[in-house]
């Protein structure tokens, strides 16, 4: 699962993943302010290789701990040069902005105009909607995790992590979605408005949202029934699950995903192809045979080329992330897997470009969005494709 689009397996450059006892540790390397470690604490520095040493207090001041008047339990603030600090959050708000404004304009489109309310633009909603979230609130959640102490305490920490799941389990399930629509629109076109319909489009996406719920609620039973128990120093948010959900995390959300995603959009490119020979080889005409050859071309690069940028910007944005996490500390530097990590998020602004902008009603919805020509009355029905 995603965290972030889509995982329950890491943060970016703030993040560390640590094996102890059978457990991959999530979180902020901060080190805690104590005169000496905590022999019997599970989660204190010698027993958490890669943490940095609990640092004196009296070699700290004041200014640099989280929380000053908690001197033996406090973290440290994360220190990074001025420069890169502003460039990193320049870049990460836009990015968030961006990808809220965006789907905005999906959801507002699809929402708005009657026209659009077909199955597959209610797939395309709900994914619009995933997104939005991960732009409001999962980026901006992240950016705090990197960029400052955790100064919302340990049930907002647990709920963050929550809410950031669901969401990005949801997009990805979305996806899923969108890959058996198309398949089922090209493959079996005689069918396809009688087998997918409207109301069975919005089953489909509650049956989503509730399952990513579900899930994530038997992957993070642990932290729900205490939160913050994996929690060092204050100051720091810190989720914990073993290597047999990991495992089958990796599973639920990706390999199955991925396979799923590739398997039916190379279906659909093989179908469509072999549909655009099939036209081809029965025209006879030869003064038709230049305009229909020319027509074929374009509908087989076409295809070829939106599925190709379906799949690879997907696989791009999702592979490194799985590596990364499972190729853990030892094999990554902070760097990469900060990029990665970043990376991953960033196919929630990609999706709305992707997956809408290469539709004309889009574009059209917008310069009446943006002209605010809906809010005149009956605009809901104007003639958008």
């Amino acid at each position: 699962m995603p965290h972030g689009r889509n995982t329950c397996v890491g943060t970016a450059a703030a993040t560390r993943y640590l094996r102890k006892e059978g457990y991959m540790v999530e979180h902020i390397t901060r080190p805690r302010c104590s005169s000496s470690p905590d022999d019997d604490d599970p989660a204190s520095d010698r027993n958490l290789p890669g943490r940095q040493q609990h640092t004196s207090c009296s070699s700290l001041k004041m200014e640099e701990l989280c929380f000053p008047q908690l001197l033996n339990t406090s973290c440290r603030k994360p220190t990074s040069p001025w420069a890169n600090f502003v460039l990193l959050n320049i870049v990460l708000y836009f990015i968030s902005l961006l990808t809220v404004a965006l789907n905005l304009l999906v959801i507002i489109s699809v929402s708005h105009f009657r026209q659009l309310h077909t199955p597959t633009n209610i797939l395309l909603l709900s994914l619009a909607l995933s997104d939005f979230l991960v732009g409001l609130l999962v980026l901006p959640g992240e950016i705090l995790l990197k960029t400052a102490c955790w100064f919302l305490g340990d049930l907002l920490c647990l709920l963050y992590f929550y809410v950031s799941f669901i969401i990005t389990s949801s997009s990805i399930g979305d996806m899923v979605l969108i890959s058996v629509d198309r398949c089922v629109a090209i493959c079996d076109p005689l069918h396809y408005t009688t087998r997918v319909t409207v109301k069975r489009v919005k089953l489909c996406v509650c049956l989503c949202w509730l399952c990513a719920v579900s899930y994530c609620s038997l992957l993070l039973k642990d932290d729900l029934t205490q939160p913050g128990r994996y929690n060092s120093c204050h100051g720091e948010c810190v989720f914990v699950i073993n290597h047999i959900a990991g495992a089958v995390d990796l599973v639920v959300t990706f390999i199955v995903p991925i396979s799923v995603i590739v398997v039916l959009y190379m279906r659909v490119f093989v179908v469509a192809v072999s549909q655009a020979r099939a036209m081809r080889s029965h025209i006879t005409a030869v003064t038709l045979q230049l305009s229909v050859n020319q027509q074929t071309k374009k509908s087989e690069l076409k295809a070829a080329r939106t599925l190709g940028v379906l799949v690879i910007v997907f696989l791009i944005c999702f592979c490194p992330f799985y590596g990364v996490a499972l190729a853990g500390d030892a094999l990554v530097s902070s760097s990469s897997a900060s990029f990665v990590f970043y990376l991953f998020y960033f196919n929630s602004c990609l999706n709305p470009l992707i997956y809408a902008l290469f539709y004309s009603w889009f574009r059209k919805a917008v310069k009446l969005i943006v002209s605010l020509q809906i809010l005149q009355p009956g605009s809901c029905e104007t003639n958008i494709l």
